[in-house]
Protein backbone atom coordinates (compact mmCIF):
# COMPACT_ATOMS: atom_id res chain seq x y z
CA UNK A 1 0.00 0.00 0.00
CA UNK A 2 1.24 3.44 -0.90
CA UNK A 3 0.24 6.96 0.14
CA UNK A 4 0.59 10.43 -1.34
CA UNK A 5 1.14 13.41 0.95
CA UNK A 6 0.68 16.96 -0.34
CA UNK A 7 3.61 18.91 1.09
CA UNK A 8 4.26 21.87 -1.17
CA UNK A 9 3.17 24.48 1.36
CA UNK A 10 5.59 27.35 1.94
CA UNK A 11 4.67 28.07 5.58
CA UNK A 12 4.26 31.77 4.81
CA UNK A 13 1.66 32.31 7.55
CA UNK A 14 3.86 30.57 10.11
CA UNK A 15 6.61 33.13 9.61
CA UNK A 16 9.64 32.67 11.86
CA UNK A 17 7.93 29.77 13.66
CA UNK A 18 8.60 27.60 10.60
CA UNK A 19 12.35 27.97 11.02
CA UNK A 20 12.76 28.29 7.25
CA UNK A 21 11.33 24.81 6.64
CA UNK A 22 8.41 23.78 4.39
CA UNK A 23 5.17 23.64 6.36
CA UNK A 24 5.06 19.82 6.49
CA UNK A 25 8.50 19.77 8.12
CA UNK A 26 7.95 22.33 10.90
CA UNK A 27 8.93 21.09 14.34
CA UNK A 28 6.11 19.71 16.49
CA UNK A 29 7.33 18.49 19.88
CA UNK A 30 10.74 17.58 18.47
CA UNK A 31 9.68 15.89 15.24
CA UNK A 32 8.67 17.09 11.77
CA UNK A 33 4.90 17.46 11.53
CA UNK A 34 4.64 15.02 8.63
CA UNK A 35 6.49 12.32 10.60
CA UNK A 36 3.41 11.77 12.75
CA UNK A 37 1.28 11.03 9.71
CA UNK A 38 3.93 8.74 8.23
CA UNK A 39 3.98 6.76 11.47
CA UNK A 40 0.19 6.36 11.44
CA UNK A 41 0.24 5.33 7.79
CA UNK A 42 2.91 2.74 8.55
CA UNK A 43 0.73 1.24 11.28
CA UNK A 44 -2.05 0.90 8.71
CA UNK A 45 0.19 -1.13 6.40
CA UNK A 46 1.60 1.59 4.15
CA UNK A 47 5.21 0.88 3.18
CA UNK A 48 5.89 3.67 0.67
CA UNK A 49 4.94 7.35 0.98
CA UNK A 50 5.25 9.79 -1.90
CA UNK A 51 5.57 13.43 -0.88
CA UNK A 52 4.42 15.95 -3.49
CA UNK A 53 6.83 18.82 -2.80
CA UNK A 54 7.89 22.12 -4.31
CA UNK A 55 10.82 22.22 -6.70
CA UNK A 56 14.17 22.23 -4.91
CA UNK A 57 12.85 20.98 -1.54
CA UNK A 58 13.17 17.24 -2.13
CA UNK A 59 16.48 16.83 -0.25
CA UNK A 60 14.96 18.50 2.83
CA UNK A 61 12.24 15.84 2.96
CA UNK A 62 14.65 12.99 2.28
CA UNK A 63 16.79 14.05 5.23
CA UNK A 64 14.04 14.98 7.70
CA UNK A 65 11.88 11.89 7.15
CA UNK A 66 14.46 9.14 6.88
CA UNK A 67 14.43 6.26 9.35
CA UNK A 68 10.66 6.15 9.87
CA UNK A 69 10.25 2.52 8.86
CA UNK A 70 8.77 3.20 5.42
CA UNK A 71 10.22 4.28 2.11
CA UNK A 72 9.82 8.04 1.72
CA UNK A 73 10.08 9.48 -1.79
CA UNK A 74 10.04 13.22 -2.46
CA UNK A 75 8.43 13.97 -5.84
CA UNK A 76 9.27 17.52 -6.84
CA UNK A 77 6.77 19.43 -8.95
CA UNK A 78 8.29 21.07 -12.04
CA UNK A 79 6.02 24.04 -11.30
CA UNK A 80 3.15 24.72 -8.93
CA UNK A 81 0.44 22.31 -10.03
CA UNK A 82 -2.24 22.87 -7.41
CA UNK A 83 -3.49 20.19 -5.06
CA UNK A 84 -5.15 17.99 -7.67
CA UNK A 85 -2.25 18.35 -10.07
CA UNK A 86 0.22 17.60 -7.28
CA UNK A 87 -1.53 14.35 -6.38
CA UNK A 88 -1.76 13.26 -10.01
CA UNK A 89 1.90 14.10 -10.63
CA UNK A 90 3.04 12.12 -7.58
CA UNK A 91 0.71 9.22 -8.42
CA UNK A 92 2.70 8.63 -11.60
CA UNK A 93 5.65 7.58 -9.38
CA UNK A 94 3.78 4.73 -7.68
CA UNK A 95 5.18 1.23 -8.00
CA UNK A 96 1.78 -0.43 -8.06
CA UNK A 97 -1.67 0.43 -9.33
CA UNK A 98 -4.80 0.25 -7.22
CA UNK A 99 -6.03 2.13 -4.17
CA UNK A 100 -3.82 4.80 -2.65
CA UNK A 101 -4.17 7.07 0.37
CA UNK A 102 -3.85 10.82 -0.22
CA UNK A 103 -3.67 13.50 2.47
CA UNK A 104 -2.29 16.89 3.45
CA UNK A 105 1.09 17.12 5.13
CA UNK A 106 0.26 20.11 7.34
CA UNK A 107 -2.22 18.47 9.71
CA UNK A 108 -2.23 16.43 12.89
CA UNK A 109 -5.06 13.93 12.63
CA UNK A 110 -5.87 10.52 14.10
CA UNK A 111 -8.05 9.14 11.32
CA UNK A 112 -8.21 5.34 11.38
CA UNK A 113 -6.60 4.69 8.01
CA UNK A 114 -7.32 0.95 8.09
CA UNK A 115 -11.02 1.59 8.73
CA UNK A 116 -11.07 4.27 6.02
CA UNK A 117 -9.63 1.81 3.50
CA UNK A 118 -12.07 -0.91 4.57
CA UNK A 119 -14.99 1.48 4.12
CA UNK A 120 -13.75 2.44 0.67
CA UNK A 121 -13.45 -1.16 -0.49
CA UNK A 122 -16.75 -2.17 1.09
CA UNK A 123 -18.70 0.42 -0.91
CA UNK A 124 -16.79 0.01 -4.17
CA UNK A 125 -16.49 3.79 -4.51
CA UNK A 126 -14.05 5.48 -6.84
CA UNK A 127 -12.97 7.73 -3.97
CA UNK A 128 -13.73 7.95 -0.27
CA UNK A 129 -13.14 11.14 1.70
CA UNK A 130 -12.81 11.55 5.45
CA UNK A 131 -15.25 14.14 6.78
CA UNK A 132 -15.43 15.74 10.22
CA UNK A 133 -17.40 18.21 12.31
CA UNK A 134 -14.64 20.55 13.54
CA UNK A 135 -14.86 22.50 16.76
CA UNK A 136 -16.29 25.97 16.33
CA UNK A 137 -14.02 28.86 17.29
CA UNK A 138 -16.98 30.77 18.72
CA UNK A 139 -18.92 30.28 21.95
CA UNK A 140 -22.71 29.96 21.82
CA UNK A 141 -25.23 32.51 23.12
CA UNK A 142 -28.67 31.22 24.13
CA UNK A 143 -31.11 33.84 22.77
CA UNK A 144 -34.91 33.54 22.60
CA UNK A 145 -37.33 35.06 20.08
CA UNK A 146 -37.56 38.27 22.16
CA UNK A 147 -33.76 38.64 22.04
CA UNK A 148 -33.43 37.87 25.74
CA UNK A 149 -30.07 36.26 26.50
CA UNK A 150 -30.47 33.28 28.82
CA UNK A 151 -26.90 32.10 29.01
CA UNK A 152 -23.71 31.09 27.30
CA UNK A 153 -22.14 27.80 26.26
CA UNK A 154 -18.62 26.85 25.36
CA UNK A 155 -17.89 26.33 21.69
CA UNK A 156 -19.19 23.06 20.33
CA UNK A 157 -18.75 21.35 17.00
CA UNK A 158 -20.19 22.83 13.84
CA UNK A 159 -23.46 21.14 12.81
CA UNK A 160 -22.24 20.08 9.36
CA UNK A 161 -19.59 17.80 7.87
CA UNK A 162 -16.48 19.20 6.18
CA UNK A 163 -13.77 17.61 4.08
CA UNK A 164 -10.69 16.63 6.12
CA UNK A 165 -8.49 16.39 3.02
CA UNK A 166 -7.81 12.68 3.61
CA UNK A 167 -8.84 10.24 0.90
CA UNK A 168 -8.59 6.78 -0.54
CA UNK A 169 -8.40 7.02 -4.32
CA UNK A 170 -8.89 4.31 -6.92
CA UNK A 171 -7.40 4.33 -10.40
CA UNK A 172 -10.73 5.68 -11.68
CA UNK A 173 -10.51 8.69 -9.35
CA UNK A 174 -6.86 9.46 -10.11
CA UNK A 175 -7.64 9.31 -13.81
CA UNK A 176 -10.11 12.16 -13.34
CA UNK A 177 -7.72 14.40 -11.41
CA UNK A 178 -6.52 17.47 -13.29
CA UNK A 179 -2.92 17.83 -14.40
CA UNK A 180 -3.06 21.32 -12.91
CA UNK A 181 -5.62 22.72 -10.49
CA UNK A 182 -7.82 21.60 -7.61
CA UNK A 183 -9.54 18.23 -7.58
CA UNK A 184 -12.18 19.47 -5.13
CA UNK A 185 -13.65 21.75 -7.80
CA UNK A 186 -13.24 19.32 -10.71
CA UNK A 187 -12.83 15.60 -10.10
CA UNK A 188 -14.80 15.31 -6.86
CA UNK A 189 -17.96 17.10 -8.09
CA UNK A 190 -17.86 14.88 -11.18
CA UNK A 191 -17.54 11.73 -9.08
CA UNK A 192 -20.31 12.90 -6.76
CA UNK A 193 -22.62 13.53 -9.72
CA UNK A 194 -21.93 9.99 -10.92
CA UNK A 195 -22.60 8.50 -7.46
CA UNK A 196 -18.97 7.34 -7.21
CA UNK A 197 -17.93 9.32 -4.11
CA UNK A 198 -18.38 8.16 -0.50
CA UNK A 199 -17.66 9.64 2.94
CA UNK A 200 -15.98 8.25 6.03
CA UNK A 201 -17.05 10.06 9.21
CA UNK A 202 -14.16 10.97 11.50
CA UNK A 203 -14.95 12.15 15.02
CA UNK A 204 -11.45 12.27 16.45
CA UNK A 205 -8.57 14.72 16.33
CA UNK A 206 -8.11 17.05 13.36
CA UNK A 207 -5.69 19.95 13.80
CA UNK A 208 -4.47 22.07 10.91
CA UNK A 209 -1.14 23.87 11.30
CA UNK A 210 -1.18 27.14 9.38
CA UNK A 211 -0.37 29.75 12.03
CA UNK A 212 1.96 30.04 15.04
CA UNK A 213 -1.04 29.60 17.33
CA UNK A 214 -2.09 26.38 15.60
CA UNK A 215 1.50 25.16 15.77
CA UNK A 216 1.49 25.67 19.55
CA UNK A 217 -1.83 23.82 19.85
CA UNK A 218 -0.42 20.86 17.89
CA UNK A 219 2.77 20.77 19.98
CA UNK A 220 0.80 20.98 23.23
CA UNK A 221 -1.44 18.12 22.11
CA UNK A 222 1.47 15.83 21.26
CA UNK A 223 3.25 16.60 24.52
CA UNK A 224 0.04 15.88 26.47
CA UNK A 225 -0.51 12.59 24.60
CA UNK A 226 2.72 10.55 24.65
CA UNK A 227 1.22 7.90 22.37
CA UNK A 228 1.91 10.25 19.45
CA UNK A 229 5.62 9.92 20.23
CA UNK A 230 5.56 6.13 20.55
CA UNK A 231 6.65 5.44 17.00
Amino acid sequence: MEAIVLAGGRAERLGDAAGGRPKALVDVAGRPLAAYQVARLARAGVDRVLFAVAAGTGPLFDEALSGLGVEVVAVEEPERLGRGGGIRHAAAQRRESGDVFALNGDELVDVDFAALLARHRETGAAATIAVAQPKSQFGLVDVDDADVVHGFQEAGRVPYWVNCGIYVLSEEAIGRFPSRGDHESTAFPELAADGRLRAFRHEGLWLTVNTPKELRVASDHVEAHPEWLAS
